[in-house]
């Protein structure tokens, strides 16, 4: 049977609220770090304007009820054409993003600015914690859990008849690393607000390929079966107006 603990009050004030603080500050140190690490590039209008057209694609699909049928088939014709719509990628111009990304020295050490800022910071407070934080009791959850969750909030305890609801200070290191977007969005405005589960999926690709993007907007809009919404809108109105007059 799982025991209940009482957990000292010093343990609060001496390890959880200093890692949190110290997770919080690493996190805005980090934004700024790299801020100034990085290297401002004139944008390529190539992939301004593409990315422009994507966006008006979309705006197309989401309000295609909202105009008749002929404007739609005319816009369709317009993105889709395979001659010369705008979202029509002819295959001798499909660029491979690695390739694009390898082709420019400055992409590439970007990204390597991006990950150094985030695997340095990442690997100094993992030691720190794990030297003067390890095997701490630093938490407990307010509602019960499975034990599937032991794993993940107990990690660097090898009690197996500790309650699962209680957090140990090596798993509160790794939730505020991957929970702390609202608060960074907070101070840092929603816009720079990202976290290290988005950091991590960025590293894992190696750029934006553009023409992937319109040939699967492309293809979107070539399966869409309009429909009007302007007749269901008056029919709508005629109730709400008969229920009125009742």
């Amino acid at each position: 049977m799982a025991e209940d603990l009482v957990l000292d009050t010093a343990i609060r004030d001496w390890v959880l609220v200093p890692l949190s603080v110290v997770m919080v500050l690493i996190g805005v140190l980090r934004y700024f770090v790299s801020k100034l690490m990085r290297s401002h590039q004139a944008p390529d209008l190539k992939v301004v304007k593409e990315g422009q057209v994507i966006l008006r694609a979309r705006n197309l699909r989401a309000a295609a009820g909202f105009i008749p049928a002929k404007s739609f088939r005319a816009r369709k014709i317009y993105y889709t054409n395979e001659e010369n719509g705008l979202l029509h990628v002819p295959k001798g111009q499909a660029q491979n993003a690695q390739a694009q990304m390898f082709s420019d020295p400055n992409l590439a050490m970007d990204m390597m600015k991006k990950n150094l800022s985030m695997i340095i910071p990442q690997t100094l407070t993992f030691a720190w914690v794990n030297f003067f934080f390890s095997g701490f009791v630093a938490a407990k959850i307010p509602f019960p859990l499975t034990h599937r969750f032991r794993g993940m909030l107990q990690n660097g305890i090898d009690l197996s008849t500790v309650d699962v609801s209680y957090v140990s200070s090596r798993s509160w290191y790794f939730l505020n690393l991957f929970g702390l977007r609202g608060l960074f969005s907070l101070i840092l405005g929603e816009e720079n607000a990202m976290d290290d589960t988005q950091r991590m999926m960025q590293m894992s690709g190696f750029g934006f390929d553009p023409t992937k993007s319109l040939g699967a907007e492309k293809d979107s809009i070539d399966i869409i079966q309009h429909d009007w919404a302007l007749p269901k809108l008056e029919k709508r109105a005629e109730d709400v107006l008969k229920k009125l007059v009742k």
